[in-house]
């Protein structure tokens, strides 16, 4: 969190740092305020429902490749691309909550792999809604860690700094 996002106060002057808003959620997180628990309950649900539609197209597809006697080999390796490209989607989805990606231009050449695994993202979505809004423990940790930086640069010293006496020089 930059000291650039802070929360004006009635003067407009800054007051402290701002908390990251999350999607969906915006900083309700904070004090889950404004239905925050109907949301995260709505979401989980939300995502399932998605996750059990996307398994019902790829049922369908899977049947369109069994009707196109395309053979056992690529009905196999069209299961097992999306039964592994689902799994990782899924870690790196839940390990995205938890944690900032220590090299984000790794993260951006997995777009592709959990676009292909989408119904491991949505169900890693759903589950980390049953537990919290996504991303809310990193969030407030980062929160917590920006406010106690801001507090301890606003502190005001002790003592009279014109007051201290100088090193003595050699």
């Amino acid at each position: 969190m930059s000291d650039a996002e802070q929360t004006p106060s009635k003067t407009g002057a800054p007051t402290g740092p701002r908390p990251e808003e999350i999607r969906f959620f915006g900083t309700t997180w904070l004090d889950h305020s404004g239905g925050y628990a109907l949301r995260r309950l709505g979401l989980a649900v939300g995502a399932l429902a998605a996750a059990v539609a996307a398994c019902f197209v790829l049922r369908f597809a899977y049947e369109g490749l069994q009707v196109a006697d395309v053979g056992g080999l690529v009905n196999t390796l069209v299961v097992v691309m999306f039964a592994v490209c689902s799994a990782i989607a899924f870690a790196k989805t839940w390990e995205g909550f938890v944690r900032r990606p220590a090299d984000p231009g790794r993260e951006e050449s997995l777009r592709s792999l959990k676009a292909i695994g989408f119904i491991g993202a949505l169900l890693s979505y759903a589950a980390r809604c049953f537990v919290e809004a996504p991303g809310e423990k990193l969030r407030r940790a980062e929160y917590e860690t920006a406010l106690a930086q801001y507090e301890k640069r606003r502190s005001t010293r002790t003592g009279n700094p014109a007051g201290r006496k100088k090193p003595k020089r050699k």
